[in-house]
């Protein structure tokens, strides 16, 4: 190797380590909203949804909780963390209505195929259903476990009982509780046994999926007990209650999660070990359907606007550009990487970083 190369080599490497030394981010709360339409995130409430008594119980209580003829108005009545948070501080990706584009690569628009790109960076066309099958792909959750200063710092939370096959437990080692797993780990504090006994009483609509407020609280008490470098929670009812047809607690699932992410938010900023030094990364596996109007219930290849997500980033090393209003087109296969760029871990499958997520 001739001395200009190695000093292009030596060059390179020490602009990396720059970039990771002087980023402020030391952990990441990532986290996944099943099957939240960019519709709603960016125009909050569908008033043809609203006023439709097929899908709509309780039109009367939607629409002075949630209604404003102002769009934007309308979107912070539905998420006012997003609105309020992270469109002033963070960024919004995903705003079709200003040809700001983001989509799945894989080629079925569902869920297991949704979180295997989001986790691992890469679609993979042989993972054709939602089967409880063990993911033959490593995520990055699993790799970065097995980084110095990672080890014994990740863990995985979810509503849906199929994340430890999408993560494969058995053989990354990773904690993962979901379904309706009670907390795991050793030692557990009187708030954990409580949950348990909570959850145990709590009947769930679904038999495959438990309450959010459940997934919440056993990932925010582990984080507050065992302090993960990275955290990886999936809320699941938004999705479960539009395949039941029920838009009411569709929107209200919605809000609750905002809720929940404004409550993490204000845990890690009063948390020395994480404030100024947490950021979130947010999305979703799917879309779902608009016309005709019940496809919102539905998603997969045969339903239009299955594979338009949407992406919002919050923390320290991310710019303040708010809501995206530029054309642009990203991928869900891009969030790995981000993450993994964030953490400063040499994750180099699948798409590219979010460029406009780092300073």
């Amino acid at each position: 190797m001739n001395t200009s190369l190695k000093l292009l080599l030596l060059i390179a490497c020490l602009c990396g380590l720059n970039f990771t030394s002087a980023q402020q981010t030391r952990n990441v709360i990532w986290i996944t909203y099943d099957g939240l339409r960019w519709q709603e995130v960016f125009q909050g409430i569908d008033s043809s949804l609203m006023v439709n008594e097929t899908y709509t119980n309780q039109t009367a209580k939607l629409r002075n909780k949630f209604w404003d003829p102002d769009p934007g108005k309308r979107r912070q009545k539905l998420l006012p963390f997003f609105w309020e948070v992270i469109a002033g501080e963070g960024q919004l990706y995903g705003n079709r209505m200003h040809g700001n584009l983001v989509n799945v690569t894989n080629d079925q628009w569902f869920s297991y195929p949704g979180y295997n790109e989001i986790l691992t960076g890469r679609a993979d066309s042989s993972i054709q259903s939602n089967a409880k099958v063990w993911n033959k792909n490593t995520t990055l959750l699993e790799f970065a476990n097995g980084q110095k200063g990672f080890r014994g710092k990740v863990a995985a939370f979810g509503s849906w009982d199929v994340f430890p096959y999408i993560i494969n437990e058995a053989r990354s080692g990773l904690p993962v509780n979901a379904g309706f797993e009670e907390a795991f780990w050793p030692r557990l504090s009187k708030r954990a046994r409580f949950l348990n006994e909570l959850q145990r009483q709590t009947p769930s609509p679904w038999t495959s999926v438990r309450l959010d407020v459940f997934t919440h609280h056993y990932a925010k008490e582990y984080l507050r007990r065992h302090r993960p470098r990275l955290l990886y929670i999936a809320y699941g009812e938004t999705d479960d209650f539009a395949h039941d047809g029920d838009y009411d607690a569709y929107i209200e699932a919605a809000h609750r999660t905002d809720a929940f992410i404004r409550d993490l938010w204000n845990f890690v900023q009063s948390h020395p070990a994480y404030r100024n030094k947490t950021s979130l990364v947010i999305s979703t596996d799917h879309g779902r359907g608009t016309l005709p109007v019940d496809h919102w219930r539905s998603h997969g290849t045969k339903i239009k606007g299955s594979d338009e997500i949407w992406i919002a980033i919050l923390g320290p090393d991310s710019p303040a550009l708010g809501e995206l209003t530029s054309p642009g087109q990203l991928y869900q296969n891009q969030l790995a990487q981000t993450v993994a760029r964030l953490l400063g871990l040499p994750y180099t499958v699948g798409g590219k970083w979010i460029e406009t997520a780092f300073k």
